[in-house]
């Protein structure tokens, strides 16, 4: 097994907090994606709003995908963590998560927490995936 770190120059380095945006298993053919956020290069969240926060952190995890040799076709599973209970957020992210993994439909788990990256961080989207077939 090799593994191989995926670090993409348009996402806020995580070599600070000892991470990786994806790691990808080049035996297996399996991408990891660490939580992806809305953070701009400085660790700043851009958006007020949950469901600009989770259409970012999903630009942020297509940036990482694509980076992989990979793409939303090829997800098997998302994590999605809200903070605060995620029935309160369903009407807002329900379009989000369908406009850009309707098709796919992956395994999907909503996750309500306490807190997550920042105070200001509303949401975070974590993936499994695999890579493109060639």
């Amino acid at each position: 097994m090799r593994i191989k770190q995926i670090n993409p120059a348009a996402l806020y380095d995580g070599a600070p907090f000892g991470m990786s945006q994806a790691t990808a298993d080049t035996a297996s053919g399996l991408v990891f994606v660490s939580g992806q956020v809305d953070w701009d290069a400085n660790y700043h969240v851009n958006h007020g709003s949950i469901e600009a926060q989770a259409d970012s952190a999903v630009q942020n995890l297509l940036t990482v995908l694509e980076a992989a040799d990979s793409s939303v076709d090829n997800i098997l599973q998302l994590r999605v963590y809200v903070r605060g209970e995620l029935g309160e957020h369903m009407d807002k992210l329900v379009p989000v998560i369908a406009r850009y993994f309707g098709a796919t439909r992956p395994a999907l788990t909503g996750i309500g927490v306490a807190s997550l990256a920042s105070p200001e961080t509303l949401i975070e989207i974590e993936a499994v995936a695999r890579v493109r077939a060639r």
